[in-house]
């Protein structure tokens, strides 16, 4: 069987050529072992083992001898199973083919498993067990090739070692050791994933529900295990679930973590990626995101790659390739089904695979219960007919094909009269979400609270195991285990899975009264796994663990107070962390429910209205919260008075919608009203009336009274600091908005390095992409703008507006108020032609969410007429000066900033377009009113002066003019300094323009 080394004429040993035998499932020891002998200055070739059905193995052998060169099979039980021939048929081949190539065949063994005696001709040697330098002595020495350059690398980084681990591997589900054929579909896979664009390998795997995406994603990730450094899982059905495992990579990869809460590590997370360090290659897996929009903004960029299992073929228009993962072929499904069930004959497979339409999911579980029941398969199949003949199946989209609720009935029907434990143990799944399921809710059930007979089962720890290991062996539930250690609280048995299929199958055959039962329970054990403190961002991760199962357990319509001040909270959370559209949706569906089972002025009810309206706010709907918080405050303000805290609370409310549809004198009258009654009623130092002074210096700020804000925002930020520290959101509110007073009243230095150190804080404890963190980005990049830092202000302005537009979509107000801003950037210092397409885009967002009257309506038109006049459209540009000018004198009044800001830009528009006098009596009239509003050294008052210097210019007035220059000059000196850009551009006679800037 050996054959000796080949020699030169001089006695060197010359280069062979080999090809290595494998089972797709063994394909990193096959990949290693060509690195190293390549290293060693040899050829070869990877040919993977797969006999199709109907070919002689004697006859695949004899293919794989005339490939030339020496073949080395790699020898595993998985070997032997494709295909899954006798002992006695591999015998018979074995014998042929090494008998009539004596000097060609040389094996490696994985296993210690029984393997055919014929085997014993290959001369195998044994891998499994030993470390990289022992096993690539093996392979030298049984192929007698030279052992003195062990361990040899040429400098190519190549696999690692089979038996070493990626230096990260988290959560990935155990290796089905069942797993068959999908060698087409990995290998599309594989192509997709290695042909990618550079920062750009993300693949989605496409297919029906049970077609088995996840065990596709699951044998790649352990295939290719070792050709990257970072293997991680992350469960995706639900945002908060993706979220929190996303940010549980940030220790894996050592990097800092969080104070508190999981928003640091998402930014480090991503980050890290994006760089490669510590780790270059990494594979992220995103198991079941069937929503786009969950998971856009949190795909990592860089040099690994992403694997998404989805159902959505919208994923297609998102920037991923798409695999689709098809039924199984016919040959797949009789292997499948005789690893699975191993009495049945290769015919009898075939008869049940074309019964269950070669489904993956439905012949799972029915070869699983068929392998251990005395019914024989012509039966099974008789009763199968007979349930379809007579539609016992149950109806189901058409996403289910037909078979497969037909089969799982058959063995639910098994499962009720022979394990009845684990038919009550699946039951209480179903009231929980499909997905995941943590154990450390199921453990903590309220046994007082179920039928008597599960709750004997879930005091008996033996009973519940059983019970629990008889789902797992019908294939009806996946159980997943922590990747911590014991001393970090993990190395046991974490979550539960059962599949969206099964549960709806499940759920839907279960009687009115146990249905009742158990939903009831599940809804106790959600209720009491309630943090109890949504404002707490260290407590987010539990409550995003939660959120999921709201809906299945009943929690949104449950009369029980206690459940529906929990799921108050969980939409408090979903406030607070920035998932607005989840508590939207959530909010909805709660607010029917409750005011016909309530009534229209229940407790309850108005303070859902909080939550209910303040998501409204958030994604702009202003007319709808308008609506909805005026007739709570009217409603409690007949009844209680304007004194009483619910009323105060309502009116507060009320007034924050009031700021969003620039009603904001009336709404500063509610809120000082509230601010100075909760004072008297609380004192000063108590968080409701540190929130209410921060209400007041909103309004303020939104006046354009910049003194009175940023004093009643700094004292407001003392007091929060001294009573809910510095981390606490509210107080990191508050240092924002002293930054953006400081801006706003031309104090840039000062609000630069506040602001600067406000995002650390804001990214560090509440993540990247909330929006309080984009809000305080999005000032900093404002901040650079004005202290002349061009290059960084761009980029800021320009990532915030990505990260707003992948997050929350381009109607968002946020995103709405940022590429407004982006706009002005790129007017000046960018792309003109880009700046009027965002220009254009963002009036008419506001125009639609906020009317043609609305100040950021007005404010945004005259940004666009400025783009205009630099593209040369000066009597366009005129007429929306013009109407920005007069709309904002009407919404409100003359002396307001805005209105002052408006004048500037209609004075330059005059003077370009030949209206000289008109623009030099504006002019005046403009530079008078910024001086008494705004003091004489802010800046947008020595930009009226220059500006009137300009316009006497123009007239022929050169003495004044020169003392106005002269002047602002000075003054621009000495408050900004000689080198910044406003200086710089009056000291070169450039005319000074005002940009609108949306404020949040």
């Amino acid at each position: 069987m050996t054959t000796g080394m080949r020699h030169d004429r001089d006695g060197a040993p010359q280069p062979q050529r080999f090809v290595i035998s494998f089972a797709g499932f063994n394909r990193p020891w096959a990949v290693w072992i060509a690195h190293r002998l390549e290293e060693h200055g040899h050829r070869v070739a990877l040919q993977r083992w797969d006999p199709q059905a109907g070919r002689g193995l004697t006859e695949a052998l004899e293919d794989l001898a005339r490939s030339g060169g020496r073949i080395l099979v790699v020898l595993s039980e998985r070997y032997f199973s494709a295909g899954t021939r006798t002992d006695e048929e591999w015998n018979a081949a074995l014998r042929t083919v090494t008998g009539a190539h004596p000097d060609r065949f040389a094996a490696v063994c994985l296993t210690d498993s029984p393997l055919p005696s014929a085997v014993a001709a290959l001369e195998k040697t044994d891998l499994w067990g030993l470390d990289a330098y022992e096993a690539e002595y093996r392979v030298l020495r049984r192929l007698e090739l030279p052992t003195d350059r062990i361990g040899t690398e040429s400098g190519r980084r190549g696999p690692r070692f089979p038996n070493d681990p990626p230096e990260v591997w988290g959560r990935v589900p155990r290796r089905n050791p069942r797993f068959t054929g999908r060698n087409d579909v990995i290998g599309a896979l594989r192509s997709a994933l290695t042909e990618a664009p550079p920062g750009a390998s993300t693949v989605t795997l496409l297919g029906l529900s049970g077609v088995g995406k996840t065990q596709v994603a699951t044998e790649y990730a352990y295939r290719f295990a070792s050709e990257y450094d970072v293997v991680w899982w992350v469960p995706a059905e639900d945002r908060p679930t993706l979220r929190e495992r996303l940010a549980d990579l940030a220790p894996a990869l050592d990097l800092p973590r969080g104070a508190g809460s999981y928003g640091e590590q998402i930014r480090a997370v991503l980050e890290a990626l994006r760089r490669g360090t510590p780790y270059h290659r990494w594979l992220l897996v995103f198991d079941g995101c069937d929503h786009p929009d969950d998971l856009i903004d949190l795909l990592p960029s860089g040099a690994g790659d992403v694997i998404i299992t989805s159902r959505n073929r919208e994923w297609a228009a998102r920037h991923t390739s798409l695999v689709e993962v098809p039924l199984y072929a016919r040959p797949e499904s009789v292997t499948f089904i005789r690893r699975r069930a191993r009495r049945l004959s290769g015919d009898e497979a075939d008869r049940l695979a074309e019964a269950l339409e070669d489904y993956p999911l439905a012949l799972d579980q029915t070869a699983g219960w068929l392998a251990d029941s005395p019914l024989g398969v012509g039966e099974y199949l008789t009763l199968l007919r007979r349930r379809l003949d007579t539609h016992e199946a149950v109806t189901l989209s058409d996403d289910y094909p037909l078979p497969f609720p037909t089969a799982l009935a058959i063995l639910l029907n098994n499962v009720r009269e022979n394990f009845p434990d684990a038919l009550a143990l699946l039951r209480l799944f179903v009231f929980f979400a499909p997905g995941r399921v943590p154990l450390r809710l199921l453990r903590e059930f309220p046994a007082a609270d179920v039928p008597e007979h599960l709750a004997g089962l879930i005091n008996d720890q033996i009973r519940w195991n059983a019970a629990l290991n008889k789902l797992v062996q019908f294939s009806v539930v996946r159980l997943e285990y922590s990747d911590l250690s014991v001393e970090e609280g993990g190395g046991g048995l974490e979550t539960v899975q059962l599949h969206r299929m099964v549960h709806n199958i499940v759920r839907d055959d279960l009687g009115e009264e146990e249905a009742e039962q158990l939903s009831r329970a599940v809804r106790q054990v959600l209720a009491a796994a309630d943090p109890g403190r949504p404002t707490d961002s260290r407590l987010w991760p539990r409550y995003a663990e939660l959120i999921p199962h709201l809906e299945t357990a009943g929690v949104l319509t449950s009369t029980n107070p206690g459940i529906q001040n929990f799921l108050l909270h969980c939409l408090r959370y979903l406030i607070l962390a920035g998932e607005y559209r989840t508590c939207l949706r959530l909010a909805e569906e709660t607010d029917g429910a409750w005011r016909s089972m309530l009534g229209e002025d229940h407790d309850q009810v108005r303070e859902l209205s909080y939550h209910h309206g303040g998501a409204l706010r958030m994604l702009g709907h202003f007319r709808r919260a308008e609506v909805l918080a005026k007739s709570v405050a009217d409603r409690l303000v007949e009844e209680r008075g304007d004194r009483d805290l619910e009323t105060l609370r309502a009116t507060s409310t009320y007034a924050g919608v009031l700021l969003g549809t620039a009603k904001f004198e009336q709404a500063r009258l509610l809120l000082e009203h509230a601010f100075t009654t909760y004072r008297e009623l609380l004192g000063e130092d108590d968080s409701t009336t540190l929130n209410a002074q921060n209400n007041v210096a909103v309004a303020l700020r939104l006046l354009g009274r910049y003194q009175e804000a940023y004093d009643t925002d700094l004292d407001t930020l003392r007091r929060r600091e001294r009573v809910l520290r510095v981390r606490h959101i509210a107080t990191l509110s508050s240092g924002i908005g002293c930054a953006m007073g400081l801006r706003l009243m031309g104090r840039y230095r000062e609000a630069q390095a506040r602001q600067e150190q406000g995002l650390k804080l804001n990214a560090q404890v509440l993540g990247p992409n909330h929006p309080q963190t984009l809000r305080a980005e999005h000032n900093l990049g404002m901040c650079l703008r004005r202290a002349g830092d061009i290059p960084g202000a761009g980029a800021r302005l320009r990532g915030v507006l990505e990260r707003s537009t992948r997050v929350f979509g381009a109607e968002f107000p946020w995103t709405l108020m940022v590429a407004s801003d982006y706009a002005t950037y790129l007017r000046e210092y960018g792309d003109v032609g880009e700046a009027r397409r965002i220009s254009e885009e963002v009036v008419r967002g506001y125009q639609s969410q906020l009317g043609l009257a609305h100040p950021y309506s007005i404010g945004t038109v005259g940004n666009l007429g400025l783009v205009l006049r630099a593209q040369g459209e000066r009597e366009e540009a005129l007429n929306l000066a013009e109407q920005a000018l007069v709309g904002m004198r009407g919404a409100l009044g003359d002396r307001h900033p805005w209105t002052l800001g408006c004048a500037l830009n209609a004075t330059g528009h005059r003077n370009i377009t030949g209206r000289l006098e008109d623009a030099v009596d504006l002019s005046r009239e403009t530079l008078r009113a910024a001086g008494q509003v705004l003091g004489p050294d802010h800046p947008m008052t020595l930009s009226a002066e220059i500006a009137l210097a300009a316009d006497l210019r123009a007239v022929r007035e050169d003495v004044e003019a020169s003392k106005h220059e002269d002047a602002g000059l000075r003054a621009l000196m000495r408050t900004l300094g000689p080198q910044h850009v406003h200086t710089v551009s009056a000291r070169q006679q450039t005319r000074p323009y005002w940009d609108f800037e949306p404020q949040p």
